[in-house]
């Protein structure tokens, strides 16, 4: 479980060439190191603006349909989590608690004022803890295929003998630095690559050598493979029942039915059980639905926000 949930964070998007997508890129130095991050749109105004936050192993990048579509409506920021994408490698530790500070750090340092967070996956996460522990620096939350653990869930693992004592050896063996480090090069192969961008996405049209090449790249950076290992060291967050449960913003859960690593029904029944007032919608879509069906989760986000966050009419239809 815990190589494929890496596989799968090896393949979401992290092209190091900004592909027709608006906006400028800029870094802001964050802990005597540079971050990247990207800014389209006009000023705000009466809207909050939103934060953009990839998952695992991509990038600003993987929100290029996003940004360009989204820009006409809102101010709309993109960030690369220290230790992928343009931004910094250092040999940290990496963790939520780590990515957590990072975005509320630029929030409060760089935005300005309190935003929507939109995050998929691991950025999903951090972008939960944010809103969740600094509900001043969040109007709004849009998570999609949103990662993190449940209390009961880490409660079972621990009493499933077999599983537990295959994921604890697995763990062990993952702490040494060699079969990390093996492990890191076999999954940034372009030909695994492409295996597992077959099963995480739908739409088999959409995995190109363009977009196979464009994760291998960042793959390629110094300090990639520690960022790999890292996370066989990480301590677990928190629980995302406890974060929901000290959350105060709207909340938007946006799930990809054909996520091959997550049952999104029962997922979204357990979101939906410990904040039954947030708006949620499933799609026919992978893993990262805001890269898969653009034209959906865009017209969806802007609906909520408008109405749920800003209160304001719109001009619709949009799709259910």
């Amino acid at each position: 479980m815990v190589y494929s949930r890496w596989l799968t964070a090896m393949v979401t998007i992290s092209d190091r060439n900004p592909i027709d997508s608006s906006g400028v890129g800029q870094h802001w130095t964050w802990r005597g190191q540079p971050v990247y991050y990207v800014q389209a749109g006009p000023p705000p105004g009466d809207r909050p603006p939103l934060l953009l936050v990839h998952g695992f192993g991509a990038s600003t990048d993987h929100w290029r349909k996003n940004l360009a579509d989204l820009q006409h409506q809102f101010q709309v920021w993109a960030i690369d989590l220290v230790g992928f994408g343009r931004s910094a490698k250092p040999p940290w530790q990496y963790s939520g608690d780590l990515w957590q500070a990072q975005l509320h750090d630029f929030i409060t340092q760089v935005i300005g004022q309190p935003v929507v967070l939109v995050g998929n996956s691991l950025g999903g996460y951090a972008s939960l803890c944010v809103a969740a522990n600094h509900p001043e620096a969040a109007a709004g939350l849009v998570l999609l295929n949103s990662a993190g653990p449940f209390s009961d869930a880490q409660v079972s693992t621990a009493k499933s003998s077999i599983g537990g004592a295959l994921a604890k050896a697995l763990r062990s063996v993952m702490l040494q630095p060699l079969p990390s480090w093996l492990l890191f090069q076999y999954v940034r192969r372009r030909a695994t690559i492409r295996k597992t961008l077959m099963k995480v996405y739908l739409d088999a049209t959409a995995v190109t050598d363009d977009l196979v090449e464009a994760i291998y790249r960042p793959a390629c950076d110094a300090g990639a493979a520690r960022v790999f290992a890292s996370v066989f060291k990480a301590p677990r967050g928190e629980p995302v029942d406890v974060l929901l449960t000290r959350l105060c913003p709207p909340l938007l859960t946006l799930w990809g039915e054909g996520d091959p690593w997550m049952d999104t029904r029962q997922r979204g029944a357990r979101f939906r059980q410990y904040y039954p007032q947030l708006t949620e919608h499933y799609l026919p879509a992978g893993h990262c639905p805001h890269d898969e069906r653009p034209e959906l989760v865009n017209d969806l986000m802007r609906d909520w926000v408008l109405t749920r966050v800003c209160g304001q009419p719109i001009s619709g239809p949009y799709p259910e």
